[in-house]
């Protein structure tokens, strides 16, 4: 593994001074651990439950006890957490749950890695969550925390309208016109606007409606799901099916294991009506500006032919992805380029360009997804390797996920496990993990890649895909087909060389070569995810907003889905697994805001 700067090391039974303990009770050791960590919040002595944790252990939470996405590390920070909030939260009716997949199990998570892993429910003075617990084992047979998770799932005195919740009246004829004033917002303004109908927001709009927080979702362009109708047309999810479901409602089972964007943003469309999700589309917003006073947000909306609007919101979520304007390289004499260039979010299809020459500028996701489009049409295809790229195979990426996400695994439960652990140890579970599936399932490829002069590595700090998707959201590519045709040749690799210039033909590299090229296509990535914002807002507002996407100093997502440093102002960008469990999450702060039960400048921790 290469040197990094993380000081964390995993609880080892060899670290422990322990050898294996595959003959314990995995049930009696968490209840007995449960019991002496219940009876040490009952009393609040705090200095009582952190001995229940190894001295660099965890504490997660996800706004549970900070109305926040928060992790302590070490003792001395998890009682700072206890101190500062225990009393306040009124963390309480701690039950270990023993139904299946639930119940304690112990776990060998690699050679030498043992943990002992269980879920207990809890409540708190204002909702109701899960737990997740992973103990490890000390010479004295005592078994101690590594980490904990405490996760809110839902508030006690304003549950979402589901089950039990859902309306129980009869409708006798008046639903068609309701829903159209309600879509209208005839007689009222909503609470929250959501710009950006994909997934993230349409999302986001379910779980606040659930929840009871009128809210309005507008896009600019005609129809939902356009988002992802108007990529190129080759575009399929690279995760699977099981991995990508949506809150409230979930996939056929006749759906393919990898859904095509065309269709997906056919669901979406559904997804919006069946909801009864409030859109406008075709909607463009023309003004706004922040009153302090009264800390609203006075928004004018141009609905495309149908006038215009002011509204008089409480939050605006921005959901218009995980980047901000397309990024191209200001590269020199493009005056003198005969041929046409385009960014690949304006790239539709190599259907017309068979027998073309065509250069990609990158090599991640989208740059080989469109390369192996020209490939399959004829083109004479070059991809330009402007750094190294993790690759791995889609199938390696469906067995890493295959565990928690499939058809017998609740996926409620599954989001709760995959996001159980601090990415402090998650780094470290995948910096084992990236270079063995690089040395055994995807050897071949890799070999066959480096054959060719195509340059590949193991991620930030050997950490693979997740470490470049958290803190660069991109860097890598899912192979789905087109590393086969760049060593069978099918697909040409150029790299080492800087791009120096546009000629009349093509591209000029500093080493002296020439690519020529009919149609340049810069697979280079987006800017800023607050560039659409600072538009919207203007300077003012964006200077006061902290960092969004990336990861801040302890390892959660900055800015996304938790409050960005501006009242009322949220971001919502996540690929589709991240965003059906942390919309929720942001459901829950808004209406906890709402309803006066969240006041920021109380949370003092």
């Amino acid at each position: 593994m290469a040197t990094d700067p993380f000081p964390q090391r995993l609880p080892t039974l060899d670290r422990l001074g322990v050898t294996d303990p595959s003959n314990v009770s995995s049930s009696e050791v968490a209840t007995e651990w449960l019991n002496a960590f219940s009876a040490a919040i009952a009393q609040s002595d705090t200095a009582a439950v952190v001995d229940l944790f190894l001295e660099d252990g965890f504490w997660k939470d996800v706004i549970a006890l900070t109305w926040d996405f928060r992790t302590f590390e070490g003792r001395k920070d998890i009682k700072k957490l206890l101190d500062a909030r225990l009393a306040a939260t009124g963390l309480n009716e701690l039950r270990l749950l023993q139904e299946p997949l639930k119940e304690p199990v112990l776990q060998k998570v690699y050679h030498g890695l043992v943990w002992l892993r269980f879920c207990f429910s809890f409540t708190t003075k204002h909702g109701k969550g899960t737990a997740v617990v992973y103990l490890v084992p000390l010479p004295d047979s005592k078994w101690k925390a590594y980490t904990l998770l405490t996760c809110l799932e839902s508030l006690a005195d304003f549950p979402q309208k589901l089950g039990p919740f859902r309306n129980k009246e009869a409708d006798h004829g008046n639903w068609g016109e309701k829903r159209r004033q309600e879509a209208e917002f005839s007689s009222n303004d909503p609470t929250v606007l959501v710009i950006g109908a994909g997934h993230c927001g349409l999302e986001a709009a379910a779980q606040l409606k659930c929840i009871g927080i009128p809210t309005l979702v507008i896009d600019k362009k005609p129809r939902v799901g356009d988002s992802w109708r108007d990529r190129y047309k080759t575009l399929c999810l690279h995760g699977t099916i099981w991995f990508n479901q949506t809150p409230y409602l979930t996939f056929p089972p006749t759906w393919p294991v990898y859904i095509p964007a065309e269709k997906l943003a056919d669901w979406l469309e559904a997804y919006a009506r069946l909801l009864e999700i409030d859109v406008w589309t075709a909607s463009t917003i023309t003004n706004t500006s922040w009153n302090d006073s009264t800390k609203t947000w006075s928004v004018e909306v141009n609905r495309g032919g149908k006038g215009t609007r002011v509204l008089t919101v409480k939050h605006l979520v921005f959901a218009t992805g995980s980047g901000g304007r397309p990024i191209v390289p200001d590269i020199p004499g493009k005056a003198s380029f005969k041929g046409s260039t385009v960014h690949s979010s304006e790239f539709e299809s190599a259907a017309n360009h068979t027998g073309k020459k065509v250069v990609v500028v990158g090599c991640c996701n989208s740059a080989h997804d469109i390369a192996q489009d020209f490939c399959s049409h004829g083109a004479d295809i070059t991809m330009y390797q402007r750094s190294s790229t993790f690759v791995i195979s889609v199938e390696s990426m469906a067995a890493m996920s295959r565990a928690l996400y499939n058809d017998d695994f609740p996926t409620e439960l599954a989001d709760i496990y995959s996001t159980s652990l601090p990415w402090a140890v998650s780094r470290r579970l995948h910096q084992r993990m990236v270079p063995i599936v690089a040395e055994t399932a995807d050897k071949a490829i890799l070999d066959g890649l480096a054959k060719v002069g195509f340059k590949t590595n193991l991620g930030i700090y050997e950490a693979g895909l997740m470490a470049l998707y958290l803190e660069r959201g991109g860097g890598y590519y899912i192979d789905t087909g087109a590393s086969k045709s760049i060593i069978n040749g099918d697909i040409k690799i150029k790299n080492g060389s800087a791009i120096e210039s546009f000629t009349e033909n093509g591209l000029r590299f500093a080493d002296g070569t020439e690519l020529q090229a009919d149609i340049i296509v810069f697979a280079t990535g987006y800017g800023d995810p607050r560039d659409f914002m600072r538009e919207v807002c203007g300077d003012e507002i964006a200077s006061k907003v902290t960092q969004v996407w990336g990861l801040d100093e302890e390892g959660q997502s900055a800015g996304v889905w938790r409050y960005c440093g501006h009242h009322g102002l949220w971001f919502a960008n996540a690929n589709l697994s991240l965003a059906r469990f942390h919309s929720l999450h942001l459901a829950m702060q808004i209406k906890a805001i709402e309803e006066g039960v969240l006041n920021r400048a109380d949370i003092g921790i």
